[in-house]
This record gives C-alpha cells, sequence and structure tokens, in this order.
C-alpha cells in the first residue's frame, strides 16, 4: 500500500476547487472532517480526484449527501496501489473513527471459540474468548455463547471430557456431580487413565473438526476388540456412542461434502436494517448471530448496506471460501478480491437462487425478518415511552439522549460509580462508563457522585461534546444536589437533572421523581409508561454500577497490600509473612520489629508501619 497521503486541515477558508486540484487520479481512500477536525464520513474510490470532487458540484441530489457535504471543513486521502487495497483500508479506519454518515457495524465483543489446551496430562475442553495465543486447540468462531454451550453440552455427554477449572481439578479427592450423572470420566481421581482419556480428548477434536464419520469408524474398531476381548460392559457404551454420533451427525450436518460457507441475509424497514448470519464450517452449521448496524439518515439501498456490513465484519472474522448473499453488494468484485486479499485465498459472494443454498438463505432471511419485526415492534415501545415522559415532564421535545448515575460500594470499599446512556433505541451499551472512585471518605455517596460526575463532563465537554437532554440520579435531594453543582460549576446548559429516589420500602412502583426545573417532586401511576422508563434505566444504571463494584472488590481482595508499598518486591514480602507469620501481625508489628526482618532497613519499615496505620 503506498503512503501518499495528503492532509488539509480543517478551516472556515477551505476551498475544495484549490484542493481538488491536489488530488491525483489514483485509487485511494479520502475522509471527510467537520469544524472541529472531526472525522464525519470516509469513503474509498477508484479514482480520487473524481470521487472526491463529485460531492462538490452544484447539484446532489441525495438529502444525505447534501447534509454531509454541508457540514466539510476539510478532507484527507490517502493513496493505495489498488481499488481493493483502499476498501480494506477503509473498512479499518471505520471500525476505528466510527464516523456519523457511514454505515456501521456494531460488534463490541469478539466472537467465542471452543479452546482444547494441549500442555496437561488431562486436556481441558472449554469456553474461550480473547486472543489465540497460548498453546492449544481453538475451533470456530461460533456465532454465539449459546451455540457454544450446546458444543460444549455435547463434549461432555459423549466425551466425558472435563471441563472444569485447573484449580479445581488439582485439588479434588473424590469425584464431583458430573461424574455421577456421567457427564465425566473422573480424571482427577485417576477413574480413567491418560491413555484413555487421550483417546477421549482425540475423538472430541475429530467430532469439533467435523470429521464425526473418522470417530465413528474408531469406535467400531474399539466396539469390537472389547467384545472380543469378552469386555461386554465397555462394548456396549462404545456402541450407545456411535448411535448418539450417527444421531446427532444426521442433525447437524447440512449437506453433502465439507461445507465451509457463511450465509448472510439482509432486511431493512423502517430506516433499520437486520442481518443474520449462519456460519457452517466442515458441513456442520455452527449456528447463527442477528445484527443491527447503525444506517445513516436518508435513504440507504441494500446493496450499500451488504457491503459494508461484509466489509466490516470479517474485519475481524475468518472467511470462509464462499459466502451466500441474499443482495449482491454493491461493487462485488472489488468486495470478493478485498477479502481475497485478507484472507490470502481465493473468496466468492454468490446469491443461489436455486437448490440446497437457496434452502439456507431462505432459512437466514426468515430469521433476519423475525429479528427485524422484533425490534421495531421494540422501537415502537420505546418511542411510546419516551412520548411518555416527554408529557410527564412537560419537555419541548421527546429525550433523544438519557444518562443514569449510581454508586455501588460495600462499607464504603471498592466505591464504583456508573454512567449508562440510552436514547430513542434504547441502551446504548459501547457508550456506557464506570468510574473508579478514589480520594473521598469511605461511604460518602454525594462525594462519589460529584466526583463521578465532574470526570464525566469534564471529559465530555473537552472530547465529544456529547450531552444527555437528561441526567438521571439515582437518588434523593443530596445526590441531585451534587449534579447541580457540577452543572452549575462547569457551566453546561440544556441538561434536566431528576432525580429517581426509591419509595417506601424500596418497592418498585412507588419512586419518586425529583425534578430540578420546578423544585418539586413527582410520583407516577404505577402503571404509566414513563415511570417503566425511568426504571428500566435505573434498574440498568444500578446492574452496570454493583457489575463493577464487585469485579473491583473481588480485584483488591486477591491482591495483597503489601504489593503497593515502593521497594517492597516479592521476595521481601514473602520474607516479611513468613518471619510474622501472617498480615495480621505485619499490620500490628512496630517500626523497630518490622526493620529485623532480613532485607528490611529502616526507611522500608516505616514505610510498610505508615501503610497500616495511616500516616
Amino acid at each position: 500500500m503506498a503512503d501518499s497521503t495528503q492532509n488539509t486541515r480543517p478551516a472556515p477558508g477551505f476551498d475544495p476547487k484549490d484542493f481538488l486540484k491536489t488530488v491525483p487520479h489514483q485509487p485511494g481512500v479520502y475522509r471527510m472532517l467537520n469544524e472541529q477536525g472531526q472525522i464525519i464520513y470516509i469513503g474509498k474510490a477508484k479514482d480520487l480526484r473524481n470521487r472526491v470532487g463529485s460531492y462538490f458540484r452544484s447539484t446532489i441530489a441525495n438529502s444525505r449527501t447534501y447534509a454531509l457535504v454541508k457540514q466539510i471543513c476539510g478532507v484527507e486521502i490517502t493513496v493505495t496501489h489498488t481499488e481493493a487495497e483502499a476498501l480494506l483500508l477503509e473498512n479499518n479506519l471505520i471500525k476505528r473513527y466510527k464516523p456519523r454518515y457511514n454505515i456501521l457495524l456494531k460488534d463490541g465483543k469478539g466472537y467465542p471459540y471452543i479452546y482444547v489446551s494441549t500442555q496437561q496430562d488431562y486436556p481441558r475442553i472449554q469456553f474461550y474468548r480473547g486472543s489465540r495465543k497460548q498453546p492449544g486447540q481453538y475451533f470456530g468462531p461460533y456465532p454465539s455463547v449459546g451455540a457454544v454451550r450446546q458444543t460444549l453440552h455435547l463434549m461432555k455427554k459423549l466425551f466425558k471430557a472435563r471441563q472444569c477449572q485447573d484449580s479445581y481439578f488439582a485439588n479434588r479427592s473424590r469425584p464431583c456431580l458430573e461424574y455421577q450423572i456421567k457427564r465425566c470420566s473422573a480424571p482427577c481421581v485417576g477413574f480413567i487413565d491418560q491413555a484413555d482419556y487421550a483417546k477421549s480428548i482425540e475423538h472430541a477434536v475429530q467430532f469439533l473438526q467435523g470429521r464425526t464419520q473418522e470417530v465413528i469408524d474408531d469406535l467400531v474398531v474399539q466396539m469390537e476388540a472389547s467384545a472380543q476381548a469378552l469386555n461386554f460392559e465397555k462394548a456396549a457404551e462404545q456402541r450407545d456412542l456411535i448411535e448418539n454420533l450417527r444421531q446427532i451427525s444426521q442433525q447437524q450436518y447440512v449437506s453433502g461434502g465439507n461445507s465451509n460457507v457463511d450465509v448472510v441475509a439482509l432486511e431493512l424497514d423502517s430506516g433499520l436494517a437486520s442481518v443474520q448470519v449462519f456460519s457452517v464450517r466442515n458441513g456442520n452449521n455452527l449456528g447463527n448471530r442477528n445484527f443491527f448496524p447503525d444506517l445513516p439518515g436518508g435513504d440507504v439501498a441494500d446493496t450499500e448496506v451488504m457491503a459494508s456490513f461484509l466489509a466490516q465484519y470479517y474485519l475481524g472474522h475468518d472467511i470462509p471460501p464462499e459466502v451466500l448473499v441474499s443482495v449482491m453488494p454493491d461493487e462485488a468484485e472489488v468486495l470478493e478480491e478485498m477479502l481475497t486479499l485478507k484472507q490470502q485465498r481465493k473468496v466468492s459472494l454468490h446469491q443461489p437462487k436455486r437448490g440446497e443454498r437457496a434452502k439456507w438463505l431462505a432459512l437466514a432471511q426468515k430469521n433476519a425478518q423475525q429479528a427485524l419485526t422484533m425490534r421495531l415492534l421494540s422501537k415502537a415501545g420505546m418511542q411510546e415511552r419516551l412520548f411518555a415522559l416527554q408529557d410527564v415532564l412537560e419537555l419541548a421535545a421527546p429525550p433523544m439522549r438519557m444518562e443514569c448515575f449510581d454508586i455501588s460500594h460495600t462499607m464504603g470499599e471498592a466505591t464504583v460509580a456508573s454512567c449508562v446512556v440510552f436514547d430513542a433505541n434504547g441502551p446504548q451499551k459501547s457508550e456506557y462508563r464506570r468510574f473508579n472512585i478514589e480520594g473521598i471518605t469511605g461511604g460518602d455517596d454525594y462525594a462519589a457522585m460529584k466526583q463521578a460526575l465532574t470526570r464525566r463532563f469534564r471529559r465530555g465537554t473537552a472530547q465529544d461534546g456529547k450531552l444527555p437532554d437528561i441526567l438521571f440520579i439515582d437518588g434523593g435531594k443530596g445526590q441531585v444536589a451534587q449534579a447541580l453543582d457540577v452543572i452549575n460549576e462547569l457551566q453546561i446548559v440544556g441538561v434536566e437533572v431528576i432525580g429517581v429516589a426509591k419509595g417506601e420500602g424500596r418497592k418498585p412502583g412507588l419512586e419518586t421523581l425529583i425534578i430540578e426545573q420546578n423544585s418539586g417532586r413527582l410520583s407516577l401511576p404505577e402503571h404509566s409508561k414513563a415511570l417503566h422508563l425511568v426504571q428500566q434505566i435505573r434498574d440498568e444504571a444500578h446492574r452496570f454500577a454493583i457489575t463493577g463494584h464487585r469485579a473491583r472488590r473481588q480485584k483488591a481482595r486477591t491482591q495483597s497490600r503489601l504489593e503497593d508499598i515502593h521497594g517492597l518486591g516479592a521476595k521481601r514480602r514473602q520474607v516479611l509473612l513468613k518471619q510474622f507469620g501472617g498480615m495480621r501481625a505485619i499490620e500490628r508489628a512496630s517500626v523497630e520489629e518490622l526493620a529485623k526482618a532480613p532485607g528490611i532497613g529502616s526507611d522500608l519499615a516505616q514505610k510498610i508501619y505508615d501503610k497500616f496505620n495511616g500516616e
């Protein structure tokens, strides 16, 4: 890829005509910038000058393009060798910057895998998500966590392979319940020898690879050998396993051969898009997953959505040799070339009209339609709640962005504040934030709330400028007062602050809204749609805060306070613990006693003493 980059900083005096004179007739990527220097659109072109120039013609038919062009105050370009390279770079940049006017695929978490360890005498089969760096075998990616769990359940039922944590496995003195219900062979207590267990793992791996018939053939040989040795109980177990494998193989198998294909179906309606992806590997259907890409305003063609989805989706996923699509994307040949370039082998896009593959596509299309119907119903319900909230709060318009803050701690320990974000589509989890609260008196919820709000709004106004229409605070007048102090101190306007005070006995439906605008309290009936929305937002903030607090508390409790002392390394910590017999004795020791320990001088002893005595 060429490294030639033309960069024009956004400025009020940006002149498109002068800029276009410097743009070459070569393939590449262009980035449109607004007045604040933010990237608002990223595109690729076979001919950069012609493509960028098309935005600055006197007549623009598309309303979305018109809205974009009005905000352009600068353009950056990057030249590439080929259009396929430009497409790959374009989607990497879209994933990084998430421009407002691009179609965006939300895919926050990596896909799950099944991992089989290889460095142990008795390998473990487990759920796995993350970087695939540790040695072992990885199978997937699976489209959903449910698909992984279903497969892991089969692993226990068929091959009785262990799935327990290594620490649990190493400390067993008798078999657990999994052995009693015939879901594990109990290698932890030696109920199966290493060779037989290794054979079970080998069969499990072959099954995960789609080589089920090889497993069956091997088991047939073993069953005959067991029968000849008069080990009829073992032969019966092998016979039952063969029957189960044949049954499961018939249920999972999609077609003849070892097909590796993805099936991608798209459904558009009412400004929303639903994309269904079925993954078939080695002839086995690994399951499906649904996506709802964010669409920019205005009319968007299904061919454009499909092109954007495929390009972004396969940035982070393995690409099969064949991808079946319900609609051929824009510039399909360039997209095929880009996917081939990324995967380093031929990748084809097809839209089958008949045969078995057309049936797969019809199934995916049906799932996409169903998911979109449910999404539209959910969105309609959300709109009703927003309008109801507008009415009860007497707002000029329905709120488009709402944030809610909550505080969680245990007796002042590991205080965490949460911020959740809702808009017209419901929760926006990619914008959730947690704040670890430091430097306050333990249990001071007011100080914790003020610190969290200050950090959020200082950062927000300095960076993206996103402000909520309504700021919900889980609490009463005291917490609302802290929020108002922060809002006034930072001179933020246009934000409605509302406290959500718990009712008598903390029963749902008895909440009271504390409204800063009229310094009043508002109680809504239990059946109020507005109250249901407020409860949903408040409960989500509460859940998010508790989750963060528990994680922080667990981390703190598994970490020795000695680790925070500068100059006290692992060896010296071990010496101290051995000399004093535990943390309690160290906490009570004087400076002189601490200094007597080998390797602990008077200066370090003073630091240790100060750590536990608050000086």
